[in-house]
C-alpha cells in the first residue's frame, strides 16, 4: 500500500506515518531514490506554521543527510513558492511540510520534482519501495550538509509581483487579506502592499496552533465581516499553505474556485490569451461547465486533486484549470496552484475592465450543490462506498435526479472521510438526497 495519498503523505502528528522515525526514513528514502536516478543531491525544504513543522523539518533534514543529500531550509513558505524556488534554484527536489487546509494537529509531506511539479507515479513507487528496506547511512565524508536558503521570501515576493502587469498597480483598491495564520502570513501582505493596495490583513499572527482556525479559505465568516465593515472591494482568503484562494466580493458574497475560473477564462478568451480550454474536476459545479459551453470554451473534468488538473493541462497543452476549493493553476505563471498569483490575476481583470468583482461573475449561475463529509476513522472507505446500502441509495438518487443532477461519492485522498456530493436544480431535493446517502454510509460502518 502506498504511503502517498492524493496530495503526498498526510496524517495526525504522532500517528503513523507522521512520526519522527517515519518522516526521517521518508527523507532518506526520497534522497536515495533521487541520487540513484541521477537527479542530483540538492533539496529545498519549506514548511507552513504548524508547531510540528520544527520536528518534521529536523527529521527530514537528518534523513536526507544520511542519504548523502544536501538540504537548503526555506522556513515558512507557501507551497507554490517552494515549487518556484525549486525550479529556479536548480534543486533536485522541493519538499513541503504542510497539511494544507487541515487543523494544526495534522501535518504532511509533499515533494516537487526539479521542474516544480508533483512527483510522477514511477518515482513515488520507487520511494514507497525504498521505505520497505532498512535505513542505512552513507560514510561520514559523504553526509549531506544543511544550510539556510538566503532571502527565500524576498525572491518569491518578486516572482509574485512579476506576474502582475507592470503598467498597473493596486492603488485605490481596498483589499482585505486573510492569511489563515499560515505560510503566507508574511509574503501575501508584502506582495499586495508593494503593489500599492490599501490593505487590511487578518489572521496573520501564527502561533503554531491557530493555522486554519476559524480563518482562511475554509472559514470565510471573519473575512466576509472584515470586507463589509471596511467597505472593501475584494477579500482574499488563502489556506494554510497558500496554494488555494477563495474571494469575497464587495457585497460580502463568496467567489469560489469555479467562479474564479469562469472570470479568468472569460477575460482570457476576450484577450486571446486563454490558450485552449479549461480543466476542472469531478467536483466542479455544472454551472461552470454550462457557462463555458455558452462561450464555446472546451472543458474537461478529471479526478479530484490539483496534480490531476495539472496532468490534463499538460496533456492538452492548455494553461488554465483548477478546483472549486480554490486551487487555481495558471501554467503561464507557475507550475502549481498559487493563491497569491491567482488573486493577482483576478485583480488585473478588475482593473482592466473597471468592473467590480460581483459583476465579473454575475453571468455564471451555480447549481445548488451540497456536500456531506462522513468521518470514517479506522474503516475501509472504499468498502463502505461499495457496500450494498450505499450503492442502492446512490442509484435511487440518480434515478430521482435524472439528467438534471450529478452525484459524486468518493473517499477523500487527504483525510479519513467519505465525501458525498450532489448537485441539481432543487436545493431541498439535493440536500435530502445527499443526507440520505450519507446516512447509509454511517449505517454501513
Amino acid at each position: 500500500m502506498s504511503l502517498f495519498g492524493t496530495d503526498g503523505v498526510r496524517g495526525l502528528v504522532g500517528s503513523e506515518p507522521i512520526t519522527p522515525q517515519t518522516v526521517m526514513k521518508l527523507g532518506w528514502a526520497a534522497g536515495c531514490v533521487l541520487c540513484s536516478k541521477g537527479v542530483g543531491n540538492k533539496v529545498l525544504i519549506g514548511k507552513d506554521t504548524r508547531i510540528s513543522g520544527y520536528m518534521m523539518e529536523s527529521a527530514l533534514e537528518a534523513g536526507f543527510s544520511a542519504a548523502g543529500v544536501n538540504v537548503s531550509l526555506l522556513g515558512p513558505m507557501p507551497t507554490p513558492g517552494i515549487a518556484y524556488l525549486t525550479r529556479t534554484a536548480r534543486a533536485s527536489a522541493g519538499v513541503v511540510i504542510s497539511a494544507s487546509h487541515n487543523p494544526f494537529h495534522d501535518n504532511g509531506v509533499k515533494i516537487f520534482s526539479s521542474e516544480g511539479t508533483k512527483l510522477d507515479d514511477p518515482l513515488v513507487a520507487d520511494i514507497d519501495q525504498k521505505m520497505l528496506e532498512s535505513m542505512s547511512c552513507v560514510k561520514s565524508a559523504e553526509l549531506g550538509r544543511a544550510e539556510r536558503f538566503s532571502d527565500a521570501q524576498g525572491r518569491y515576493i518578486e516572482f509574485c509581483k512579476s506576474t502582475f502587469p507592470s503598467n498597473l498597480d493596486l492603488s485605490g483598491i481596498k483589499l482585505v487579506a486573510d492569511c489563515a495564520n499560515g505560510a503566507g502570513y508574511e509574503v501575501a501582505p508584502r506582495v499586495f502592499e508593494e503593489l500599492g493596495a490599501d490593505l487590511l490583513t487578518i489572521a496573520n499572527e501564527p502561533d503554531g496552533f491557530n493555522i486554519n482556525a476559524d480563518c482562511g479559505s475554509t472559514h470565510l465568516n471573519a473575512l466576509r465581516e472584515a470586507v463589509i465593515e471596511s467597505n472593501g472591494q475584494i477579500g482574499v482568503a488563502l489556506d494554510g499553505d497558500g496554494d488555494r484562494v477563495l474571494l469575497i466580493d464587495e457585497n460580502g458574497d463568496v467567489v469560489d474556485g469555479d467562479r474564479i475560473l469562469y472570470l479568468l477564462a472569460t477575460y482570457r478568451k476576450q484577450q486571446d490569451t486563454l490558450g485552449g480550454g479549461v480543466a476542472g474536476t469531478l467536483m466542479t459545479n455544472l454551472g461552470l461547465e454550462q457557462a463555458l459551453a455558452r462561450l464555446e470554451i472546451p472543458f474537461v473534468r478529471t479526478n479530484v486533486g490539483d496534480r490531476f488538473v495539472h496532468e490534463v493541462l499538460v496533456n492538452h497543452d492548455w494553461l488554465l484549470g483548477g478546483e472549486n476549493s480554490g486551487h487555481i493553476i495558471c501554467l503561464d505563471k507557475n507550475t502549481t496552484g498559487d493563491g497569491i498569483v491567482a488573486a493577482l490575476q483576478v485583480l488585473e481583470v478588475m482593473l482592466e475592465t473597471q468592473k467590480p468583482l460581483s459583476e465579473l461573475v454575475a453571468d455564471m449561475t451555480l447549481f445548488p450543490q451540497v456536500m456531506v463529509n462522513v468521518r470514517v476513522e479506522g474503516a475501509d472507505a472504499k468498502k463502505l462506498v461499495a457496500s450494498k446500502g450505499v450503492v442502492e441509495a446512490a442509484k435511487a438518487a440518480e434515478k430521482e435526479l435524472g439528467a438534471d443532477g450529478r452525484i459524486v461519492l468518493r473517499p477523500s485522498g487527504t483525510e479519513p472521510l467519505i465525501r458525498v456530493m450532489i448537485e441539481g436544480n432543487d436545493h431541498h431535493q439535493v440536500d435530502r438526497l445527499t443526507n440520505q446517502i450519507a446516512d447509509q454510509v454511517k449505517a454501513a460502518m
